[in-house]
């Protein structure tokens, strides 16, 4: 799926995530699908209703993401698959970092207006 983790992303995370069996309260149904729900919302932008009915319901999907936010799963989450990223393919170099027009280092049209209005007493 588009919208998925690789296996073996999913492999590194499936066991420190909330909702299994054994797990204190209520067993999540399937938290692999729900993390394809909201790697669905990340990556369209849409809002949490425009979720399509083959994730779930969108306000029971938006209670889960923000029980799991304010937990800290989802920095757990981050935080494990990027120690195992693979970096190498990424580069950056000039063609891709834009500076702001005015940062390019011209003198201020007004430096010294202190200056000079201080050297026109009458």
């Amino acid at each position: 799926m588009l919208y998925d983790l690789r296996d073996d992303q999913w492999e590194l995370i499936k066991e420190s995530l909330p909702g299994k069996a054994g797990d204190r309260g209520r067993t999540g149904v399937d938290n692999r699908q729900f993390i394809r729900a909201v790697m669905w919302v990340a990556r369209t932008g849409a809002p949490w209703r425009a979720l399509p009915a083959g994730y779930g319901k969108w306000s029971t999907v938006h209670k889960r993401f923000m029980r799991w936010a304010k937990a800290g799963v989802w920095q757990m989450i981050f935080n494990t698959l990027a120690a195992d990223a693979d970096n190498e393919w990424i580069m950056i170099d000039s063609t891709i970092i834009r500076a702001h027009q005015h940062s390019a280092g011209a003198l201020k049209k007004y430096r010294n207006w202190y200056a000079r209005a201080r050297d026109r007493k009458i």
